[in-house]
């Protein structure tokens, strides 16, 4: 009775020591693969438990093979950037996180391409970036029509020879919406500007209005049609304009009334030494 134990323990001992150097020469997979995109930078991250293993990007479109990236070959770090490697942009991609042995741990039987790996969501950069929130001015027209002047965002692409705007890549896709109300009101109205120069008219004359912009392209879906709002700003009051006059315009100013005041001052110090030179003259002459 006591040998059928012993074996009986010895084959569970046997079965545990079995599983945990399985589970021990099973190579982890990148967990949790996600896209971070934003004005076309893109980058492919995950997550990994401590190891000395090596992880190699590789990515996919319909129509094409498998290619894998020179810069995310045998990481240790778990981020790839594939901002210069997806062209053209409006295709949709999938990336594949391979998990690898060092180098110097490699058996020269072993299936390569039997190593584990995990798959990312589909992704379309023309279609999926997100944009960042646009700078733009505002001027007063006239008492009743502002105008709006957005400057078009870079993107984090560049071929050598300049860095191009997201006006370089979405072309006439490429609009904003500018949202406007009366300072003090929440009733907001929205327009679409197939440039970056709107004028917004009919406003109230004599009254404040404030702004915001964004990108907006409606050939996207829904979910990402619309980039990020910028800082909201407002026209000035009116008791506020000769505030914004800049130090130059001050100086001009300052210097334009001093000369008018000296040349006052000239014309009739010399007005006055005239009348005195005709008096004096006039007395002095014989009776």
């Amino acid at each position: 009775m006591a040998s059928l134990k012993n074996v009986l323990y010895l084959g569970v001992c046997l079965s545990a020591w079995t599983v945990t150097t399985a589970d021990e020469n099973v190579l982890p997979k990148a967990e949790n693969v996600r896209w971070v995109s934003v004005d076309f930078k893109i980058i492919v991250t995950w997550t990994v438990k401590p190891s000395a293993y090596k992880y190699t990007v590789s990515y996919y479109s319909e129509g094409m093979d498998w290619n894998q990236s020179p810069q995310c070959f045998a990481m240790s770090h778990s981020e790839c950037d594939l901002t210069n490697e997806l062209r053209p942009w409006d295709r949709t991609y999938i990336v594949k996180i391979q998990t690898e042995p060092d180098i110097d741990d490699y058996d020269n039987n072993h299936d390569v391409g039997g190593f584990p790996y995990t798959e990312s969501t589909p992704f379309n950069p023309y279609r999926d970036t997100n944009i960042s929130a646009a700078n733009f001015t505002i001027k007063a027209v006239d008492e009743s029509t502002v105008l709006v002047n957005i400057t078009d965002l870079l993107s984090a692409f560049h071929d050598g020879k300049k860095q191009f705007t997201l006006r370089d890549i979405f072309k006439n896709d490429l609009k904003y919406k500018i949202s406007y109300h009366q300072f003090g009101n929440t009733g907001k109205r929205d327009i679409i500007s197939d440039s970056s120069t709107a004028e917004v008219s009919k406003l109230d004359a004599g009254q404040r209005y404030c702004f915001m912009v964004a990108a907006f392209i409606s050939s996207r879906p829904k979910s990402t049609q619309r980039g990020a709002w910028s800082i909201q700003q407002c026209t000035p009051e009116e008791s506020s304009i000769l505030q914004e006059l800049t130090l130059g315009a001050w100086v001009c100013a300052v210097f334009i009334l001093l000369t008018v005041l000296a040349i006052v001052i000239t014309v009739t110090f010399l007005c006055c030494r005239c009348y005195r030179q005709k008096n004096t003259s006039q007395s002095s002459a014989p009776v």
